[in-house]
């Protein structure tokens, strides 16, 4: 699919969005992979505008279906494209721009050995605890499950294994919960919930930084999966402001945000 160009999507955004009396902050429901780069983005939003922004994380899917159910918020941030696109479709918001790249990685527990061509076999290997985020409710689990339909066709069978031992423990409204000032994904492996965890690489290598062992291993070509990341305006958002964030989070200087963690622009990486 070809998405609009970012001057588009502004000129879409500004004939959608609703001007609404102003209040204390912008809110913007974003991706939990997104909690690093956008608090940056934040705090220099307010620096130069001296507006507030309320930031709340989470699993994409379920941040949609609490837009759905008409929860007040100004701007959306995707792990995916297809769940803005979704609140477009249904009228609760205005034009969807891909502004920015990520892609999976494995996060590998310390002392165990793996490298891209083996990880296939790792993942297999039955005394190998494999978790991944929840499908549906959390784009990161939805690619998990493309690296393992593109298992199938390297390793016929492996799907259907895959699939009924990966551990659901991220993403999902029951999901595991650590500590505060923990991160989910270090807390997984620290724990012993799984030995190779499906993430993105942003994720996987702040929870080695975090952990201060493990690894991040890169998937094989053949079964790379990237994840395309769509913002959006909602149709009840505070409109000038929650612009202005918009132009922000798209601009060099945000860009150079993201990039510092670890996402690419999306003229610079392709899937």
């Amino acid at each position: 699919m070809r998405y609009r160009p970012a001057l588009l999507v502004f000129v879409g955004i500004l004939a959608v969005a609703v001007r609404v009396p102003a209040q204390d902050a912008v809110r913007v429901y974003a991706a939990g992979s997104l909690r690093q780069p956008l608090t940056a983005i934040a705090d220099r939003f307010t620096a130069l505008y001296a507006i507030p922004v309320k930031l709340e994380f989470g699993a994409s899917g379920l941040l949609k279906e609490r837009l759905e159910r008409g929860e007040p918020a100004d701007v959306f941030a995707s792990a995916n494209m297809e769940h803005p696109l979704a609140l477009m479709r249904q009228g609760k918001a205005g034009p969807v721009v891909l502004f920015a790249r990520n892609e999976l990685c494995a996060l590998v527990r310390d002392g165990l050995s793996v490298t891209p061509p083996t990880l296939i076999d790792v993942m297999l290997d039955p005394a190998i605890k494999v978790g991944t985020s929840t499908p549906k409710a959390d784009p990161s689990g939805d690619y998990a499950w493309e690296v393992f339909r593109k298992a199938e066709e390297i390793r016929p069978g492996s799907r259907s294994r895959l699939e009924q031992k990966a551990l659901q423990l991220t993403g999902g409204p029951n999901s595991v919960r650590p500590p505060p000032g923990t991160g989910v994904y270090a807390y997984t492996i620290q724990q012993g919930l799984a030995d190779v965890f499906l993430t993105y690489c942003t994720n996987a290598r702040a929870a080695v930084e975090a952990l201060r062992g493990g690894s991040v291993v890169a998937l094989p070509p053949a079964l790379r999966v990237g994840a395309d990341y769509g913002l959006t305006v909602l149709n009840t958002a505070q409109a000038e402001r929650a612009l202005k964030l918009v132009l922000l989070i798209m601009s060099g200087e945000g860009q150079e945000i993201l990039a510092h963690h670890g996402f690419s622009a999306p003229t610079r990486l392709n899937k």
